[in-house]
């Protein structure tokens, strides 16, 4: 019961820190769960559905903030949708998955680390043709791993300037959104979804983490320490699916 516990806590944390910029969790989520040897199979989908409820109350505390534009969102959602959904029907080994998910988590790892400074200049506009391309192949990527690609979308929508801060958790949290909804939908078409047990109790566990994240994110503030510790737990996991 005592491993429940800490496991919920575990949880309810990354929840915390992840909505705080707008991201649901799902590597956190997936990195626990490897951790305690849930099998993969129910690692995507429980980690799509905690992705679900966060990312939700993530996007209405920073949309009532005012901080979403729907012009930001929908170059990269055309495209991330239907990829999402078709990577949801692929199907990886368990060895190929772990590997593929611990290079993924290393943007989440160096987000948590590196906290973007808020440029004083202009945003520059999204091109079409880059936001349908690289929101296909984080939507795809997104579908195959059980995430929903805020961890991916984010640092290149900072990195090439195309939003703010702010602007960028708060579409990053929608992204999330309709992406896990739909890599979910595949792997349910794919042959059904295969969850465990005490899945309510995490569900509920991280509601309340990304509640109080989400509301902290956009309304007063990050907390780092959190994040480098975070950081270094996400670097241990990464290592320990890339390795054994």
């Amino acid at each position: 019961m005592l491993s429940l516990y800490l496991l919920l806590l575990l949880l309810a944390v990354i929840a915390f820190l992840y909505a705080s910029v707008g991201h649901g969790g799902a590597s956190g989520y997936l990195a626990i769960m490897g951790i305690v040897g849930i099998a993969p199979v129910m690692m995507k989908p429980s980690a799509l559905v905690m992705n679900l409820a966060v990312s939700a109350f993530s996007f209405i505390w920073f949309y009532k903030a005012g901080y979403f534009k729907g012009k930001l969102f929908w170059p990269f959602a055309l495209a991330s949708i239907p990829m999402a959904y078709w990577g949801g029907t692929i199907s990886l080994s368990d060895v190929v998955y772990k590997k593929m998910l611990a290079v993924c988590m290393l943007p989440a790892i160096a987000r948590m680390l590196y906290q973007f400074q808020q440029s004083t200049d202009q945003n520059k506009p999204i091109p079409i043709w880059a936001g349908l391309l690289s929101g296909g192949s984080i939507g795809l990527l997104s579908g195959m791993m059980g995430i929903g690609g805020g961890i991916l979308l984010s640092p290149l929508m900072l990195l090439m300037r195309w939003a703010t801060i702010k602007q960028t958790a708060a579409v990053s949290a929608l992204f999330i959104f309709v992406n896990s909804l739909s890599g979910l939908y595949g792997q349910f078409q794919k042959g059904g979804i295969h969850l465990p047990t005490h899945l309510q109790y995490a569900v509920a566990a991280t509601v309340v983490g990304g509640l109080i994240g989400s509301y902290y994110g956009s309304q007063k503030f990050n907390i780092p320490t959190l994040k480098y510790l975070l950081s270094i737990g996400l670097t241990i996991a990464s290592l320990k699916m890339l390795f054994t």
